[in-house]
């Protein structure tokens, strides 16, 4: 009775339950011991004495989300890799401060819940979390008829991550003369698609493109480059970097320290 009335109002509940039912293995491949409790919970648990081999920990905490990328992705049925790329996206962001991530939570709306679709982005978010050793510790699917349009997709994701007090990355140490690295992306990664949507308006996104050994829209759906692992290789090889920046949104200008 309940169920038919929220039905009728254009909130299907057995949809969100297929969905928990469909991504719940692929969470859970993401899980470490340090999480005591994740899908199902109303609240994630984290045995925070996971970082007692730190001498002074810091917690690290980001959101951001995908931004109209998501349109692409729906308009293409290629979905998957919007969870990589809110990962990778909030791995990057905190990662600039020297941070590595511990858990992510993930935030999915849509006016009507589509359990495959759910759970292949949801699948992507949690290969994306084990890659980077980091947990996928829960999250939010809302089902919002009237709020968004059919077809419609919001993806958002709130990462938390630690780093040592005394090698926390600020950019203080900058000086004239110090060496500038940069890292290649992997495409647009999660910004600009509101103007390439527009700059690409009327292009078939499905044809191969020769240039690009692929089709355009699927070059264009690329998935967020994560710089966790260089970054792992650079401490590794002995260099420490005195400042880090993520370009996303502002570019250059905007966000180098």
């Amino acid at each position: 009775m309940v169920t038919d009335a929220y039905r009728s109002a254009g909130v299907d509940i057995d949809a969100g339950n297929r969905a928990v039912d469909l991504m719940r293995d692929a969470v859970r491949s993401t899980y470490g011991p340090e999480v005591l409790a994740g899908i199902g919970a109303f609240g994630g648990l984290f045995d925070a004495s996971a970082l007692k081999v730190a001498r002074a920990p810091v917690l690290v905490a980001s959101t951001d989300g995908v931004g109209t990328k998501t349109r692409l992705g729906v308009a293409l049925g290629k979905v998957a890799g919007l969870g990589a790329d809110i990962v990778n996206h909030c791995i990057n962001d905190i990662l600039v401060q020297g941070a590595r991530p511990l858990f992510f939570l993930d935030y999915i709306a849509m006016p009507r819940l589509d359990p495959e679709r759910v759970a292949a982005i949801v699948t992507g978010a949690a290969a994306a979390c084990r890659a980077a050793g980091c947990a996928l510790l829960g999250g939010e699917t809302a089902e919002m008829p009237g709020v968004y349009a059919e077809g419609e997709l919001d993806l958002v994701g709130t990462i938390v991550g630690w780093v040592e007090r005394e090698e926390i990355i600020d950019g203080d140490g900058i000086s004239p003369g110090d060496v500038a690295l940069g890292f290649a992306s992997s495409g647009l990664h999660t910004n600009g698609f509101s103007l390439a949507r527009k700059a690409l308006a009327g292009e078939d996104l499905r044809a191969d493109r020769p240039e690009l050994g692929r089709p355009l829209g699927e070059a264009l759906l690329e998935p967020h480059r994560s710089y966790l692992p260089l970054y792992e290789r650079l401490l590794a090889a002995g260099v420490r970097p005195k400042g880090l920046a993520h370009i996303t949104g502002g570019g250059f200008i905007e966000n180098l320290p």
